[in-house]
């Protein structure tokens, strides 16, 4: 592995490769096994730090390598935060290293505020990017709606390396919330629980969050909750008028702001699964179909958590568990051996243009 420092000579070594018929695994900090790191990898960790940060438009710029936790303690220090709730999987994954901004947009890592706030790629308003011919492409800018043509921000964001090495990011943010306040049921199964969360994110009550964790040795009885973010007296009356609401679905508590925060900081990053399995797999799938689903994986012997109020689940256990996926789920290998996905032509057109020589290949 290398780990250029700069962005000349990351776009140097893609050249080499290219001109050899070599290929590159574009790395991040290592944080995400199975999507990033190994032998042979061209890793964008050294080139690092925030480039422009203007709190009052709300925009800042860092090259690829940047810490999260560089960015979320600048962006903390304004009173602001990362819309999109990156996680931190590494209790999950049980991998070391440093989540980074490249390896997070990349991948389009998102947590429980995407319901509500959007994905990573809702964010991005421009990146720069070296293709897999050497050349290095700035897309987007530091305003929204400045994109004519293909929106290559959001091309990129997600793309997990295969279409170009992403350099420099420029994202949108927004001022953190003053409070956070939960509204937790107990005792719920899965179905209970998406019914529980759909009443609530249907409610005018603004919730950012919702998710249910199965029964297990932190929740014995199982948790179904749901959150909601915003001024310290807003966040007091929608709690409680979201547990008037939720009452028909079982006796609801409210946590307060510290222990809040730190529940959702353990949904983000997945901690109720760490350790449960040598396998991980995030699955998207319509929140109707999530309990039949978290069922199936039941019988396999995995075990699993929703978040985004059943839209997504976050699934650990021994490699058959994969073998009950159905039709409608989309399941991505977070730990463990990967499913194959097929590459849609449109896709296979886009990196034939960006990556003519095959250059970067799947982490």
């Amino acid at each position: 592995m290398i780990a250029p420092e700069h962005e000349a000579d990351i776009a140097a070594a893609i050249v080499t490769a290219a001109a050899t018929g070599g290929h590159w695994r574009l790395a991040g900090g290592g944080t995400q096994s199975g999507i990033e790191g190994g032998a042979g990898a061209l890793s964008l960790a050294a080139h690092r730090g925030i480039v422009f940060y203007a709190p009052k438009e709300l925009v800042i710029r860092a090259r690829a390598g940047t810490p999260l936790a560089e960015i979320e303690a600048a962006l903390a220090a304004e009173g602001q935060h990362l819309i999109a709730e990156p996680p931190d999987r590494r209790a999950l994954l049980g991998t070391s290293g440093e989540p980074t901004l490249g390896g997070a947009v990349a991948t389009n890592l998102s947590g429980p505020r995407r319901i509500h706030g959007g994905a990573m790629r809702d964010h991005v308003l421009g990146l720069r990017f070296v293709t897999g011919a050497g050349m290095v492409f700035r897309a987007g800018g530091r305003v929204l709606k400045n994109v004519t043509g293909l929106d290559l921000c959001k091309l990129l964001t997600g793309s997990r390396g295969r279409l170009g090495a992403i350099t420099e990011v420029t994202l949108k943010v927004l001022p953190g919330p003053e409070r956070v306040g939960t509204v937790a049921v107990a005792g719920l199964d899965a179905a209970a629980a998406v019914r529980a969360m759909a009443a609530g994110l249907r409610s005018p009550f603004a919730v950012s969050a919702a998710c249910h964790i199965a029964p297990g040795a932190d929740h014995k009885r199982g948790l179904t909750a749901l959150r909601i973010e915003d001024f310290a007296a807003s966040v007091a009356y929608r709690c409680e008028r979201l547990r008037a609401l939720l009452a028909e679905h079982g006796t609801a508590a409210i946590f307060a702001d510290h222990d809040s925060r730190a529940f959702w900081r353990q949904v983000r990053d997945g901690v109720p699964l760490a350790g449960l399995g040598p396998a991980v797999w995030r699955v998207a799938l319509r929140p109707s179909s999530a309990a039949a689903a978290a069922a199936r994986i039941e019988a396999a012997g995995g075990q699993w958590m929703m978040d985004g109020g059943g839209a997504v689940l976050l699934v650990a256990g021994p490699a058959a568990v994969a073998a009950t996926r159905a039709e409608g789920e989309t399941w991505v290998t977070l730990r463990g051996e990967a499913i194959a996905v097929s590459e849609r032509k449109e896709m296979a057109r886009v990196r034939a243009v960006l990556d003519p020589g095959g250059v970067f290949v799947a982490a």
